[in-house]
């Protein structure tokens, strides 16, 4: 299973440093997840960036993961 780990700021509405999924594909993951946690948004979720085995990946709706893939979500900084 693949793992997701929680940055400070998502750990205050999971609760938890880190969780399981069963999910293969990044966009099944965001379900899994937000069904799990009712204080995390799916929209939210897939606003952000996701690094995935430490390679960020700007727009991962379809990236598959391996089951021993590590994920984090980013907030994306814009710049000016």
């Amino acid at each position: 299973m693949a793992i997701v780990i929680f940055s400070s700021q998502l750990q205050k509405l999971t609760g938890e440093e880190q969780t399981h999924v069963n999910s293969e594909v990044f966009k099944d993951i965001v379900t899994e997840i937000t069904n799990r946690y009712s204080a995390l948004e799916h929209d939210e979720l897939m606003k952000m960036a996701v690094a995935i085995d430490g390679e960020i990946i700007h727009t991962p709706f379809l990236e598959k993961v391996a089951s021993s893939s590590e994920l984090h979500f980013l907030y994306r900084i814009s710049g000016g």
